[in-house]
């Protein structure tokens, strides 16, 4: 590209996003109202104020990459990213479609510490999302998830079109990957000690990891590979010990929700556009195995999840997963 070319391209992206900032619901900041921004948070979508741009620096650029509307070089990709979302509005959609009682917005004149308060709780602890971003029942299909947006939103960050599987005409939504990573204090089903393996069941799919002879912390470090039908409800997870001559031995279950994962991925799109940034959280709860709050990130272009399951119906024994959705055009 010629250094005139660049010059043009350049302009240009300055010009679509001077357009950006001059549309009604982005004159106001999207954090505290106040008017005029001059600053933007390029992989969260939002203009916002001085004040708040402090603020949103304070949280690090995995969360919230701070840019300068007129005084920053922008790229390419921030600004197709900025233009995507589409600005303060269609963010505030997501960021702000939940708020618990007693919960208001700063205003122009608010404290740094109210400031503060209220940023970290809208986009690193991300408490003012949709139930469903957060933690869900999984019998939502995800025919329901279109209802959860507004239909300009949900359009902006749609998922491809479904594809189906010939033989049963089962539409899929995309694939989820499994990385079984391993396991910890797993039960004893031999004399003193266990082969464990884990089975994975979505719908009618089943896969399963290898055998790892006489051990209690089996390390797999496999991935695993299932489609995501549009009626999709949770993966079943059991673990068995592998006997030669009877039935193998059951050493554990757990459920593992994907609807977060799902539904976070849906809201945001191409992860490609976006740094690294946590996007949504499964939070553990007396009715699920999670040990741990369960966070969705997007890591280098990708939609990943790490997993920590307390195994159920067993004396001992935990499991550590990750996945990974995929796409349909990947």
């Amino acid at each position: 590209m010629s250094r005139f070319s660049e010059l043009k391209h350049a302009a240009s992206g300055k010009r679509r996003l001077k357009d950006l900032l001059l549309q009604s619901d982005n004159r106001f900041c999207a954090d505290c109202g106040a008017p005029d921004p001059k600053w933007a948070s390029a992989n969260i979508g939002v203009f916002i104020c001085l004040k708040c741009c402090g603020v949103h620096r304070s949280l690090g650029t995995h969360i919230s990459k701070v840019l300068s509307v007129t005084l920053d070089e922008w790229s390419a990709d921030e600004i197709d990213a900025m233009t995507e979302v589409g600005g303060n509005s269609s963010a505030n959609a997501i960021y702000e479609a939940f708020f618990p009682e007693g919960v208001s917005k700063p205003g122009p004149d608010s404290s740094y510490e109210e400031r503060m308060r209220y940023i970290r709780s809208k986009y690193e602890l991300q408490e003012f999302l949709k139930p469903s971003l957060r933690i869900t029942s999984w019998k939502t299909s995800s025919s329901s998830l279109k209802s959860s947006f507004s239909t300009k939103l949900f359009d902006s960050f749609q998922i491809p079109s479904v594809s189906k599987n010939m033989e049963g005409m089962v539409e899929f939504i995309g694939l989820v990957k499994v990385k079984v990573k391993k396991g910890i204090n797993l039960a004893i089903r031999d004399m003193m000690s266990s082969d464990p393996y884990v089975v994975l069941t979505l719908g009618k799919q089943t896969v399963q990891t290898t055998v790892v002879k006489s051990n209690l912390n089996p390390v797999w470090n496999e991935e695993l590979m299932l489609s995501v039908p549009q009626d999709f409800g949770p993966i079943k997870l059991s673990v068995f010990d592998h006997d030669t001559f009877s039935a193998d031995d059951i050493m554990g279950e757990a459920e593992i929700d994907i609807q977060p994962l799902i539904t976070s991925a849906m809201a945001f799109g191409d992860p490609e556009m976006f740094g690294n940034m946590q996007i949504g959280k499964w939070l553990k709860s007396h009715d699920n195995a999670l040990l741990d709050d369960s966070i969705i990130n997007i890591v280098d272009g990708k939609v990943m999840q790490e997993i920590s399951l307390k195994l159920q119906n067993v004396e001992s024994g935990e499991l550590e997963v990750e996945l990974e959705w995929m796409p349909l055009d990947q």
